[in-house]
């Protein structure tokens, strides 16, 4: 009797469709939730799935949505993200998303669908060159044109989005190929010679060192990549503040990394940071950046940015040395290794005598930058900052694992300034791209992820109409979150630009009508709430959180209140308003600047 054909060596396993080995490769990829939205070029995926019961699926209401969820879901648990789409609107509505999730270095990979192949190019129904479309906006994308191809592309997403400098990756899946017939290979680990592992340059770590422990000014910087680099790269951060005595200052991005409790901690820097944080930026004489790109937003004018500091850059990415702001050391590679080296380098040398900078670190932070007034009668209007501190000591009094997400705006910078943060991998925001829709669906994703956590969307009213349609996956699901809402009826910090820079002309940027959040909210069967005034704000946040379902709160808060402190475009870390009419310091200012005040 001959043998059977599939017993033979070397012949690969055969799977009977495409579509069920997709879903086998993102079993073995270790795959248990995806976002998606069905359509007829993945309808084959779609019914492999109904079988499937390893993986579950979450219906959001729009392509963006399941990326932003899926980017929430990735940087919450460190996993990858997993998107499903259809083809041409269907992916093509994901291409936000992705582009987020590149500028912000999370890992997503996206399955879309495709016309089959003989109709591609053929300005088939729903078709979309999602390669060319899709390639500025992810680390790669690429297209399965047989079956044979199918494993190996959908196991080096996977490979290429977690690896390195992480990042979103699309696979376009032509309809024939998810119905054909398809071999699974042995699995064989992706090379990835772009992403190679960078060995460390022992004399760059040694330069690093003895500047670090000759400075009488030190400053860490640390951004995104600290948390991208694992809650390792974060012990080992926390332990190098510790030994040297250093202050630590953080990008957007960076929220979480370190601390917030700590007394080493001077908050987040950039245009709405904190003056301790600004001031030490550009006084410091040795600045040492973790995983941080120097964004425009932290940099300010870039020929002013720390200009007496000797700049230390540490990154996985080697594109990002130089790239804005001039350095004296680079240090390539993966962060762990990295701050491993500098602690070893550090060793048991005591920490620095600090006491003078400390001191002109203390004299910043009794300006209180983030100060602000609130008229403490029970009928007067809320200030959006004091809604957000009262939130944070509620939450924070309850003791509860909590995952914050944001739109974007003002109430993003609020947030940022007022909720505070101890571990990474809590606080969700768009970084790079500023998505308004994005906090909403971030989430679902943050509460998929972690069903037992409170997890928080602090939103603005215009952001949270760009994907209000979530609320039905947050009903299905009947996910636990709670949406706060800072109305003030603006787009608050375009308003506030034309406020400062365009002479309160206020073109577009008011919201003439508005749905009743609270009527809204109760329509998908969730919970409602409204406040108007300052008496009812802590009962209303108490309710909010005694409440075991999805709820809604709308806030109305003082709408013409603008985020301060506040670096006018084409200002540097000492040129800062306080207010309106107020100048920190009395340093000159910009024409510009002049112009705001």
């Amino acid at each position: 009797m001959p043998a059977d054909e599939n017993d033979k060596p070397n012949k690969p396993q055969m799977i009977s469709t495409g579509a069920e080995l997709i879903l086998h490769i993102l079993k073995e990829e270790g795959v248990d939730v995806i976002f998606g939205y069905p359509g007829g070029a993945v309808l084959p995926i779609y019914d492999a799935l109904y079988k499937c019961k390893d993986i579950r699926h979450i219906l959001v209401r729009h392509e963006q949505a399941a990326v932003h969820a899926a980017e929430a879901y990735a940087r919450s648990t460190g996993k990858v993200g997993v998107v499903l789409v259809t083809s041409g609107p269907g992916a093509t509505n994901a291409v936000t998303g992705l582009m987020d999730a590149k500028l912000d270095s999370i890992p997503v990979v996206c399955l879309s669908g495709q016309v089959p192949v003989p109709l591609i190019g053929k300005d088939a129904f729903q078709e979309a060159d999602m390669v060319g479309i899709t390639r500025p906006a992810t680390k790669k994308s690429v297209q399965v044109r047989t079956a044979e191809a199918l494993a190996p592309a959908i196991r080096e997403a996977f490979a290429i989005a977690r690896s390195g400098r992480p990042g979103p990756v699309l696979v376009d899946l032509p309809k024939n190929i998810t119905v054909s017939e398809a071999p699974l290979p042995k699995a064989e680990p992706a090379k990835l010679e772009a992403d190679a592992p960078a060995t460390l340059d022992s004399n760059a770590v040694a330069r690093a060192v003895e500047a670090m422990k000759t400075a009488r000014k030190p400053l860490l910087y640390i951004g995104g990549g600290v948390i991208n680099a694992g809650p390792e790269a974060s012990k080992m951060l926390r332990t190098l503040a510790e030994r040297t005595g250093f202050p630590v200052t953080s990008t957007l991005m960076g929220l979480g990394a370190y601390p917030s409790s700590s007394d080493h901690f001077l908050g987040m820097l950039g245009m709405h940071g904190a003056v301790e944080a600004n001031m030490a930026a550009h006084d410091c004489d040795v600045l040492i950046a973790l995983g941080a790109r120097f964004d425009d937003r932290v940099t300010g004018r870039v020929d002013g940015f720390s200009p007496g500091s000797f700049k230390i850059q540490a990154d996985i990415d080697p594109r990002e040395f130089g790239k804005i702001i001039p350095v004296d050391v680079t240090l390539q590679g993966d962060l762990k290794a990295t701050l491993s080296a500098l602690l070893e380098g550090w060793g048991d040398t005591a920490a620095s005598d600090l006491s003078q900078w400390w001191k002109e670190i203390e004299a910043w932070r009794a300006v209180k930058g983030f100060g602000f007034e609130q008229d403490t009668a029970p009928e007067a209007i809320i200030k959006p900052q004091y809604a957000i501190s009262r939130l944070y000591e509620k939450v924070k009094a309850s003791g509860r694992e909590t995952f914050v997400s944001t739109e974007v705006g003002q109430h993003q910078m609020w947030a940022a300034q007022h909720f505070g943060f101890d571990e990474p991998n809590h606080w969700l925001t768009s970084g790079g791209l500023g998505t308004m829709g994005y906090g909403l669906p971030a989430a679902e994703g943050a509460q998929i992820a972690h069903p037992d956590a409170l997890v928080i969307d602090i939103a603005g009213e215009a952001s949270t109409l760009m994907n209000i349609q979530e609320l039905g996956t947050i009903a299905q699901y009947q996910l636990p979150v709670k949406i706060f809402i800072l109305n003030n009826h603006y787009m608050g910090m375009v308003r506030q630009w034309q406020e400062l820079v365009h002479e309160s002309r206020y073109s577009q940027s008011y919201s003439e009508a508005l749905p009743d959040f609270v009527k809204l909210a109760e329509s998908f069967g969730i919970r409602g709430l409204r406040v108007e005034t300052l008496g009812a704000l802590d009962e209303t946040i108490d309710t909010m959180l005694a409440h075991s379902g999805p709820v809604l709160v709308d806030v109305h808060v003082e709408p013409e209140e603008c985020c301060f402190p506040m670096i006018p475009s084409g200002a540097t870390h000492d040129q800062m308003l306080l207010g309106p009419d107020r100048v920190f310091g009395g340093a000159e200012l910009t024409e510009e600047g002049k112009r705001l005040v």
